[in-house]
């Protein structure tokens, strides 16, 4: 899943900020991951890492996002990689999950 396909790209028309014409995505909105009684809890091991749990659970690398913003407290957004012994939530609505993401940034 492209998370970003459908994400608008701006542009910067502002020649006192950052470089004249540089191409960004507008901010994307995660929804927020209740805690369902079906999912899954993981303690991780040596080696874990987001995309491979996703492969895992999903057998989707891309939807390594939904185990990150369901662990807010655990995960840090901008790694793949997870403290060995850490307590995971692994949501099983991933649809719903996805769903919701891309009503929030249509």
């Amino acid at each position: 899943m492209n998370r970003y396909a459908n994400i608008e790209v701006l542009r910067n028309e502002n020649q006192f900020v950052g470089t004249l014409g540089t191409e960004y995505y507008k901010n994307v909105t995660y929804p927020e991951v209740p805690a369902n009684e079906n999912d899954i809890w993981v303690e991780t091991e040596f080696g874990d890492r987001l995309d491979l749990l996703a492969n895992q659970f999903y057998k989707d690398v891309t939807l390594y996002w939904v185990i990150a913003i369901a662990n807010p407290n655990i995960v840090n957004m901008g790694s793949l990689f997870i403290a060995e012994g850490s307590q995971i939530r692994i949501p099983v609505n991933v649809q719903a999950i996805v769903d919701s993401y891309n009503l929030l940034n249509q």
